[in-house]
Parts: C-alpha cells; sequence; structure tokens
C-alpha cells in the first residue's frame, strides 16, 4: 500500500459550495444591513418588527451551505466525527460563563480549529457548534440564523490567515491572538446589527430611526454598540487572546496530529501482487 501526501484541511471549497457560501453571504449581509438603506416610507420599514421572522429564512440557506460543502467535498466518516467532536465541544464551552462579561470560550477554539482544517471547515463547524449550543441552552428563535451565519464568518476567517502551513510557533500565535482579539468585537458588532433595528419601545437617541439617513443612522448604532455591549465584546476579546496565547499551542499541535492521523480526502491505493 502506498502513503501518499496527507491533506491537512478536511474541507474544500469546491465551486458548488463556494458558490452556495456566497450566496448565503450576500443574503445575510442583505439581512444585517437593510435597515440603514431601506427607504423610510417603504413597505420594509413599516413592518420591521415582522423582519426578524422573515430573515429566519436563512436557516434554509445556511443548511444549504453546509450540505453542499460536505456533499461536494466527499467527507468520510473521520471528518465528519472530527466535525461532529469539535462542534460538540465548542457547544458545551459556551455555557460555562453563560457569557457573562463575555467570558465565552468557545470563540478561542473556533479560531483554532478554523487555522488547522480551512476555511471550509471553518464555516461549516462555526454554524453547526451554534446550533448545537442553541440545542444545548435552549437559545433557539429568530436570531440563530444570523447566529450561525456570523460564527461560520468566524471561524471560515481563521482558515483564510496567511501561510497555514508554514507559520508556526510565538508568531503563529500571535497572529491568532490578534485575528481573536478583532474577530470578537466584529462578531459583537454583527450582532448587534441583528437586533439594533428592532428596539422599538425602547426608542431612544441610540434607536435606529427609520426617518434618518444613513450617515445619521450610522452615529446611532456606534452609540448603541459603545452603550450596550462594549464591556462583552471587550470580555470576550480578551478571553480568546489569554485562551490562545496560554492553550493555543498544544491545541494546535493536537489538531494538526489528529488530521494527519485522519488523512482527510487521502486516497488509498493497494499495490498489485
Amino acid at each position: 500500500m502506498t502513503t501518499p501526501e496527507v491533506r491537512t484541511r478536511a474541507v474544500r471549497l469546491g465551486p458548488r459550495s463556494l458558490a452556495a457560501l456566497c450566496l448565503v453571504s450576500a443574503v445575510g449581509v442583505a439581512g444585517f444591513g437593510w435597515p440603514l438603506f431601506a427607504d423610510p416610507t417603504s413597505q420594509v420599514a413599516a413592518h420591521a418588527q415582522d423582519a426578524p421572522w422573515l430573515f429566519a429564512g436563512l436557516l434554509v440557506l445556511l443548511v444549504a451551505v453546509v450540505t453542499a460543502t460536505i456533499s461536494e467535498s466527499g467527507l468520510g466518516p473521520k471528518a465528519v466525527a472530527m466535525l461532529g467532536v469539535l462542534a460538540a465541544t465548542g457547544a458545551a464551552l459556551r455555557p460555562i460563563g453563560a457569557g457573562t462579561a463575555g467570558i465565552e470560550p468557545m470563540f478561542f477554539l473556533m479560531v483554532l480549529s478554523g487555522r488547522v482544517l480551512g476555511p471550509g471547515f471553518g464555516f461549516v463547524l462555526g454554524s453547526v457548534t451554534m446550533f448545537s449550543s442553541a440545542l444545548l441552552t435552549g437559545g433557539v428563535g429568530p436570531w440563530l440564523p444570523f447566529q450561525m451565519l456570523a460564527m461560520g464568518w468566524f471561524t471560515m476567517g481563521a482558515g483564510l490567515l496567511p501561510a497555514p502551513d508554514r507559520m508556526r510557533g510565538r508568531g503563529e500565535l500571535a497572529l491568532l491572538a490578534a485575528y481573536g482579539f478583532c474577530a470578537a468585537f466584529a462578531y459583537g458588532t454583527v450582532m448587534n446589527l441583528a437586533g439594533w433595528p428592532f428596539m422599538g419601545a425602547l426608542a431612544s437617541n441610540v434607536a435606529f430611526d427609520p426617518h434618518a439617513d444613513v450617515t445619521a443612522n450610522l452615529a446611532r448604532f456606534l452609540a448603541y454598540c459603545v452603550a450596550t455591549s462594549l464591556g462583552w465584546d471587550l470580555g470576550r476579546a480578551v478571553v480568546t487572546v489569554v485562551l490562545t496565547l496560554t492553550l493555543g499551542a498544544p491545541l494546535l499541535k493536537a489538531l494538526r496530529r489528529a488530521t494527519r492521523r485522519a488523512a482527510f480526502e487521502t486516497p488509498v491505493t493497494f499495490a498489485p501482487r
């Protein structure tokens, strides 16, 4: 039996899965950002309270991306098992801090997993982990598709960082820590945008104003983020950095060892007798 070169990424982004990912990302961007650009006189703005349920249809598109990625990449049982183990571990880590002061250790696991296993696996893992954790904690609601999409982007971004096969040691940990710090704020900001336009009775000088222009609403949104989630996002970012720098090296080593042993996508051939 010959031993071909082991590939280090479990999920490839082929043409169909890449197209599906671009589609769901485009719909997701529209879902997150439509209030800033909607005509104040349009029926969309008038029915803002119904929008979260309408955009819950994103869940269907996310499932389509996951299905397309898995089917196109030809995932074997080992890759599916690793996906399940990492998703279950991430889901179990989420309730540890119950989100208190941004203590959410699952984010550091997503960063390291995305780095080792690539952007395709990262998007699938992030989405599945958030879905699993919602089932575990009872956090199922109209916000779930947005959380799945944002976490998919978060984890996929780690897989798009440069030099995944060459950079090692302190330089890699510093890169991952910096990404985790920035991405933790980005995740919180994106999730704020999902709920901010629907404050309704909580209207104030930081609430979305359907009659204001984009510049004014962006200023309101920035004030809303500072007033409501800056401390939370800072806690998430600091925890991600600390865990990455302290536990990142052994976990990266373990993930890479598991990936080599699984020999994802490696065809096995037998020499004739």
